[in-house]
């Protein structure tokens, strides 16, 4: 499975605002220069999250994006399914029909296993596992 920038960038993104939350907003401008990411693309990926209820923004002096409930809550299951899709390495996990070998292929079950696998990695780990990760990471790279 290869991620796509969207989905990179996005998940980066998510983690600056778990970071903030639950007191403070954070503009586009400032997670991408955080990010080395272009702020228009930044802005196409925050308006896809909004769609989908993950964050939400805020207007005014203090505006900018917030996630819309606890880091904690957050999978990367979820995000990458917005962002991305399916996770199966092949169309045929998601929809069978797709091939005529369906019934005597003998690799589809190892691709169902990969989904499943990668499902599951996805499932368990939430921005706010990402956001814990940073601050020990930041941390560790501050006391040198």
């Amino acid at each position: 499975m290869k991620l796509s920038t969207r989905a990179r960038y996005g998940t980066r993104a998510l983690v600056e605002l778990a970071l903030a939350w639950p007191d403070h907003t954070v503009s586009v401008s400032d997670v991408a220069q955080r990010q080395k990411i272009s702020p228009k693309y930044l802005e196409r990926i925050m308006s896809a999250l909004k769609a989908s209820g993950i964050i939400k923004a805020e207007r005014g002096v203090h505006g900018g994006y917030a996630l819309a409930r606890a880091p904690e809550s957050i999978t990367l299951s979820e995000v990458l399914n917005v962002l991305e899709g399916s996770s199966a390495p092949v169309k045929c996990v998601d929809d069978p029909d797709l091939c005529p070998l369906e019934d005597i292929c003998p690799v589809r079950d190892t691709w169902v296993e990969v989904k499943r696998c990668v499902e599951d990695v996805l499932a368990r780990t939430t921005i706010g596992d990402l956001a814990e990760r940073k601050k020990r990471i930041d941390g560790a790279a501050g006391g040198c």
